[in-house]
């Protein structure tokens, strides 16, 4: 399952990716915010799409959207079972080392700072690397969910 969860900066591009993740053919379930709404708190969304990743970390995930994604990443991390990467630019080999040495099972976007192309490119390839499943990488990812 993919979780989406955005705040008034991000509203736009989540609606746009979550077209696009149903022509993938992946289940979608949308935690709000609903509408577009000026004023709104992205920790409202973040932490409910945050808590069903947490519910299944190994096959659940999310992609939650704001004006940065910093912010949005900040909260989802306060969920314990969560590891949410950031993007907002720069090279997008990041997203893939996220999955194969993070394991991340959340992708925070920042809706200001990149393209809807860009963010496709970037939500495929995230959705697309598995997780390397090295030693030294579940060794770290165990002593971080130990926290």
């Amino acid at each position: 399952m993919i979780y989406l969860a955005s705040d008034h900066a991000g509203f736009e591009l989540k609606e746009k990716l979550k077209s696009f993740l149903g022509d993938l053919s992946f289940e979608v379930e949308d935690i709000g915010n609903v509408r577009h709404e000026e004023g709104d708190d992205y920790p409202d969304f973040i932490f409910p799409a945050a808590r069903k990743v947490s519910e299944d970390p190994e096959n659940n995930r999310a992609i939650i959207i704001g004006g940065s994604g910093q912010g949005e990443a900040i909260a989802a991390n306060r969920i314990k079972g969560v590891r949410a990467a950031v993007f907002y630019g720069g090279p997008i080999d990041i997203i893939k080392l996220s999955r194969e040495h993070n394991d991340a099972n959340i992708l925070s976007l920042g809706a200001r700072f990149i393209f809807e192309d860009e963010a496709r490119e970037v939500v495929k390839m995230w959705l697309e690397t598995p997780f390397s499943g090295g030693e030294r990488h579940k060794r770290r990812i165990e002593k971080i969910d130990k926290i």
